[in-house]
């Protein structure tokens, strides 16, 4: 279980970053005063815009960065009195986070493995469970960077899930995918979900959300503007389908400000 009470991240700009954020103010409030639970056995989908919030969001949870304001428990766990034992508890996995291109999935499954303190024989089940299911020993010996981008993103979903975490929790876990290796990824996802896990993903893929999530969070400008199932969204904006109910949302929210 993931619980966020009252979040609020804010980010001091350089003058760069002002001028590129076209604003006088050296700050930026990434997310704020944002509340949700996510419930084990359930995919929770957290849905915007890019910059809308999404990505700070799973670092926070994630214990990369550290909230300005407001709590985090994960598994129990609060995140910055137990950081050790959330990130225990957690598979993380997005775009910014590279495994080194100069070692192996082998190498790179079998030193996370390590890290976590996955026992040989454990490690060995899942590594020929996880490299069986993405279809990973045939390059599982190649580089990193001799690898294509479904590759690379199979061999990472590996590495993240090798300690077998309670919650898995992935940034736009199919950006860049090709549609055969991101139905592989959803497919997996649901699995988990399936065996009583909590997964949490962001996206802005609407197509995806809608088949995927369980529940889903909407995010406008670091805002929770919305959640609930997907009949719950239809019927709140009164349309027939999720990105139509995004944009109803969207325009509620632009025309508050």
């Amino acid at each position: 279980m993931i619980e966020i009470k009252n979040l609020t991240k804010v980010f001091k700009l350089n003058k760069k970053q002002m001028k590129e954020s076209k604003t006088k103010s050296n700050t930026k409030v990434a997310v704020d005063n944002l509340s949700l639970t996510a419930n084990n056995g359930e995919i929770y989908g957290l849905l915007g815009p890019n910059g809308a919030g999404k990505t700070t969001t799973l670092r926070c949870i994630a214990t990369i960065i550290r909230a300005t304001k407001g709590e985090i428990y994960v598994a129990g766990h609060e995140v910055l009195r137990e950081a050790e034992a959330v990130r225990n508890s957690i598979g993380f996995l997005t775009s910014d986070i590279k495994l080194d291109p100069q070692f192996s999935p082998d190498y790179m499954f079998d030193f996370f493995g390590r890290l976590h303190n996955v026992s040989k024989d454990v490690l060995k089940e899942r590594k020929e469970e996880l490299f069986t299911y993405f279809g990973i020993k045939d390059f599982a010996h190649k580089q990193i960077k001799e690898l294509s981008t479904g590759m690379k993103q199979k061999a990472a979903i590996a590495v993240s899930l090798v300690h077998d975490p309670e919650i898995v929790i992935f940034d736009e876990p199919t950006n860049g995918l090709d549609i055969v290796t991101a139905r592989s990824v959803t497919d997996y996802l649901k699995k988990l979900r399936d065996e009583g896990k909590l997964v949490i993903v962001s996206t802005h893929i609407m197509s995806e959300a809608e088949k995927l999530c369980d529940r889903i969070g909407v995010i406008i400008d670091g805002k929770k503007v919305a959640e609930g199932t997907l009949v719950d969204l239809l019927e709140e904006t009164h349309t027939d389908d999720l990105e139509d109910a995004f944009f109803e949302l969207y325009k509620r929210k632009k025309e508050e400000a």
